[in-house]
């Protein structure tokens, strides 16, 4: 989606919330495969989802377009959102049972074809998952910027706007991460 594209339905969705769909639509299974990936847990990650499009579906409408893409912003309220589920251990969502609107954005037939096609790839990585165990024990901030830049292919520009932190802050995040990483997998 492009710059403009994005400012078009900006407009449209502060007349309209149901424009929303369009974003929900778009951006929901690259949200919810980063998600998934940090997580590892398919119904957890589903409620992380549907937490972070819903509060993207409450914020839309104060959302202001400064050169920030809606994808960075979406990725924002997710990794914030896998941060507290991190912190907590435990996630409920808050909201979700409250608010009927967004039943009409979740496509239920295609959950079950989803859930399969995400435990088959998974079970094919035996890599990837002992990485993304290894990945757990690391800090927070090691696991945050590994997971945007390998899984979900930002660079480091787009994690620095992510995550609000220097382009410089990152790449040593990024460095003494991989590293750790690395330890932990030649550990194993």
């Amino acid at each position: 989606m492009t710059p403009q594209q994005e400012k078009t339905l900006l407009e449209k969705i502060k007349s309209d919330p149901k424009y929303f769909a369009i974003i929900f639509d778009y951006f929901y299974k690259p949200i919810f495969g980063y998600i998934y990936r940090r997580v590892t847990e398919y119904d957890v990650a589903r409620d992380i989802a549907a937490e972070t499009f819903l509060k993207g579906f409450l914020k839309i409408g104060s959302f202001q377009w400064k050169g920030i893409s809606i994808s960075a912003w979406l990725y924002k309220i997710a990794t914030n959102e896998v941060n507290y589920y991190f912190r907590k251990r435990r996630y409920r969502p808050i909201r979700l049972g409250s608010i009927l609107d967004l039943e009409l954005l979740i496509d239920q037939n295609s959950a079950v074809d989803e859930k399969a096609m995400l435990e088959e790839e998974v079970k094919k990585q035996e890599d990837f998952m002992l990485i993304s165990k290894k990945l757990k024990s690391l800090d927070t901030k090691y696991q945050e910027v590994i997971a945007l830049r390998y899984f979900e292919n930002k660079n480091i520009a787009e994690i620095a706007l992510i995550l609000g932190k220097p382009n410089g802050t990152i790449k040593s995040l990024l460095s003494r991460g991989l590293e750790k990483l690395r330890i932990e997998i030649f550990l194993t």
